[in-house]
């Protein structure tokens, strides 16, 4: 029950009621227009209008009102006998049929395409926070640290487990929360490849959040990310020791 509340919240109530007068004022225009002028198919085609608006404009629940509204309404004001949900002709089903299967198909595509655009935005933002936690870093400690916490409170997970090893320096294990244990094998696991060695890998348990697949998009940036950041705190220490090294021997 709380769930059903929290889905028909008030805003998206009044989206559907923006909705559903959207069609009305569509209708409206169309009578004030005339049916004889515009014909049946016309009037059909000019209802996805509203329908498609909704659907770019407050999302799915409002469009599916709308193309309900609107087929509606295209039944009780364009289909003979006009002013009754009655359909004498076999041409006023099929003109029905194909408005609102029309709409449905245009609603599910414009969904489609917004659910792919707030993905992109999503996945763009959350690389860029990645980014500049990392930037900047200039040891492997730091980069293992900061990667493990950030990517902890990213996706809300019960426990994120960064493990390096190469053959620049001994082995390294991070976890986050530092308390965390490990139940089970890890929902996620990201290798962290720096050409041609493993460098070690990420590990995801218990995401409260949306956690995308392993072989997504975002998941192979992280970990190309993870390699250069340690990368460039390898190189970073080198430089430091090599710095130490010289200043040493000229004592």
């Amino acid at each position: 029950m709380k769930r059903i509340r929290r889905s028909f919240s008030p805003q998206l109530l009044s989206h559907c009621l923006l909705a559903v007068l959207t069609v009305a004022a569509t209708t409206v225009v169309l009578l004030l227009i005339g049916r004889d002028m515009l014909g049946e198919a016309v009037v059909a085609l000019l209802y996805l209008v509203p329908v498609g608006w909704s659907a770019a404009r407050w999302g799915l629940w409002p469009s599916v009102c709308a193309a309900l509204s609107a087929t509606l309404a295209f039944d009780f004001f364009f289909i003979p006998p006009f002013y009754s949900f009655t359909v004498a002709r076999l041409e006023g089903w099929l003109l029905l049929a194909a408005l609102f299967v029309v709409a449905a198909a245009l609603v599910a595509s414009i969904q489609s395409g917004l659910s792919r655009a707030r993905a992109s935005e999503r996945d763009g933002i959350y690389m860029l926070e990645l980014g500049k936690v990392l930037a900047g870093l200039r040891t492997q400690d730091a980069v293992v640290r900061a990667l493990a916490g950030h990517l902890q409170r990213m996706f809300q997970a019960a426990l994120v487990e960064v493990f390096i090893q190469s053959s620049y320096s001994p082995p390294m294990i991070v976890r986050a929360p530092s308390d965390g244990q490990a139940n089970g094998k890890p929902d996620r696991v990201l290798p962290i490849l720096a050409a041609p060695d493993w460098v070690g890998e990420i590990r995801l348990w218990g995401s409260r959040g949306w956690l995308p697949p392993e072989d997504s998009y975002l998941f192979r940036n992280f970990a190309t990310q993870a390699a250069l950041a340690l990368e460039r705190a390898r190189l970073a220490e080198a430089e430091t020791r090599a710095t130490a090294l010289a200043s040493a021997s000229t004592q």
